[in-house]
């Protein structure tokens, strides 16, 4: 069994720090790195590029809607072509960090509320596959992040780009396989051993409990752990402790869903 392990990084902006990004890049094999909309700057975007080309963690663009105040966690309503070339937008602008180190872009990953509408509403799906497609060069093979079992998975099929499906460990789930909307009961999981648990129960057994108890069938190519969740460094030790003491190899998403 293989998997990525994946986080939202790179959002700190100007003198606000979030998190020690880079000592949480030793546990994950992919990182996204926020494109200066919802969060980061051009420093922090630098930063993290060079720290992802130290440690052999690849290289994806997160973008998001423009609302830096709300951390891209509100819902904006674009038209399909406004989020389309957004999303070429923050992804062309991360490119140029990455290779400056000499590293190629492996996946792109919605941010937020993006993330959120892609997953359900097919316009958005549709328009975030379009700028990905768009932003990959020939014979690059971007991979689309999106959530498990999701309308993001149908729009990379229907323009022919790859993607890799994703699952939450830190995260709680509808009964829908749905992630929990922010600010309701049990939407963010911080107890490091049920995370690390829940990990390893999409890993090795394709199921995820929701709030309600329901056990959801998902397959994951790749699991997020949020760079902003309080403790993530510890949670990032426990998940990779947890896959890898099960025999599960932690790898780069392009591996996992062999795209390379």
């Amino acid at each position: 069994m293989r998997v990525d392990l994946n986080t939202d990084t790179g959002e700190s902006f100007g003198r606000w720090k979030i998190c020690d990004d880079e000592s949480l890049l030793l546990y994950v094999s992919s990182a996204n790195v926020a494109c200066g909309a919802h969060a980061g700057d051009p420093l922090v975007m630098d930063s993290i590029a060079a720290a992802c080309a130290r440690h052999g963690v690849g290289i994806g663009a997160h973008p998001g809607f423009p609302d830096l105040q709300g951390f891209g966690r509100r819902e904006m309503r674009m038209s399909p072509s406004e989020i389309e070339s957004f999303m070429m937008y923050q992804i062309g602008a991360l490119r140029a960090f990455a290779e400056h180190y000499g590293q190629a872009l492996t996946h792109v990953k919605p941010h937020g509320s993006l993330y959120n509408m892609a997953s359900r509403d097919e316009a958005v799906a549709e328009a975030v596959a379009r700028g990905v497609a768009r932003s990959t060069r020939p014979g690059e093979n971007l991979v689309l992040v999106g959530l498990a079992n999701s309308l993001m998975m149908d729009a990379a099929k229907k323009v022919g780009i790859p993607a890799a499906s994703e699952g939450f460990c830190d995260r709680g789930y509808t009964s829908d396989g749905n992630l929990a909307p922010r600010g309701t009961p049990g939407a963010l999981v911080t107890d490091v051993a049920q995370v690390a648990r829940r990990a390893l129960e999409m890993v090795t057994e394709g199921i995820v409990v929701a709030l309600d108890g329901t056990r959801v069938s998902l397959r994951v190519d790749t699991i997020c752990i949020h760079s902003d969740t309080p403790g993530a460094l510890d949670i990032a030790v426990a998940v990779n402790s947890a896959l890898t003491g099960a025999g599960v190899e932690i790898t780069g998403v392009r591996k996992v869903i062999g795209v390379e």
